[in-house]
């Protein structure tokens, strides 16, 4: 099972000019991906880049609109990830609630834990088949 740590943003991340966290965060978030690391859960993580530096795409009726960054509501955005990869629900819990507070001690911050789908969810059909092919590929790259 493979869940996604996702940090949300919030206005200091946002404002943010260079990426040099609180020195102490920075410690606190290294040891804690090691350990994950050293447990062997441990896909990928890192933080994102402001928003004022990326763009969405908007889909509608009169096809595809490209809106550039930054976006307005900061606790909607996406600061940052952890993809770790373990046999339960209650494992990823245990993982997450060990998450260092991702701005610093005592600050607000909001940390979501969301699990990804894996093909074995849907229903066959030929372009999982195709998903699976291109799974399988990636794996032996």
């Amino acid at each position: 099972m493979r869940f996604m740590i996702i940090v949300k943003s919030c206005p200091e991340f946002e404002a943010e000019v260079q990426p040099d966290p609180d020195p102490e965060v920075m410690a606190a978030m290294a040891k804690y991906h090691e350990e994950l690391a050293k447990a062997g859960v441990l896909l990928d993580g890192t933080g994102l880049k402001p928003s004022r530096t990326g763009w969405r795409i908007h889909y509608g009726k009169e096809g595809r609109r490209v809106v550039d960054g930054p976006f307005a509501e900061a606790k909607e955005l996406i600061a940052g990830y952890t993809l770790i990869q373990v046999r339960s629900r209650e494992e990823a819990l245990e993982w997450s609630r060990r998450f260092p507070n991702p701005v610093r001690e005592g600050a607000e911050a909001i940390v979501e834990v969301r699990e990804l789908f894996e093909l074995e969810d849907f229903t066959p059909s030929e372009a999982l088949d195709k998903f699976k092919a291109m799974d399988a590929m990636n794996k032996h790259a």
